[in-house]
């Protein structure tokens, strides 16, 4: 089934299936920060959204690091990546969280979304207009 890219939100039942369709420029244009992470654990798409918004900063890549380990070890907590082992290990994983804490503001409270990739990894997906 085609997935018309221009209408999918953070909230889209079929949003894992218009992600992997999109291009770079595409993923940077959505409201929400995007990641892929690979089955390895890295980051293999960073949105330019989730660079500004995070306070990251865009003029940095983590493409290559591993999410947890490196770029992210706030979130690799048994509340946080345990419920993302716990859906995984039941199959196809889509689940939204709620964390608190960005690079720019420790005290920020955002929903992340986490959906399974093609690959074995996971989007990664943040939005900070929906706390």
């Amino acid at each position: 089934m085609e997935v018309d890219i221009h209408t999918l939100d953070f909230e889209s039942a079929n949003l894992a299936e218009g992600l992997k369709n999109m291009t770079d420029e595409e993923l940077n244009a959505l409201p929400f920060g995007v990641i892929l992470i690979g089955a390895d654990g890295k980051v293999q798409k960073y949105s330019k959204r989730e660079a500004e918004q995070s306070g990251y900063g865009v003029n940095r890549t983590p493409k290559g690091l591993n999410f947890f380990a490196e770029l992210a070890p706030c979130m690799d907590t048994s509340q946080f990546r345990g419920q993302i082992d716990k859906a995984a290990a039941a199959g196809k994983v889509d689940i939204e969280l709620g964390h608190t804490g960005d690079f720019s503001d420790r005290s920020r409270n955002f929903k992340v979304r986490i959906i399974s990739a093609e690959d074995g990894g996971f989007w990664h997906l943040h939005n900070r207009g929906m706390a």
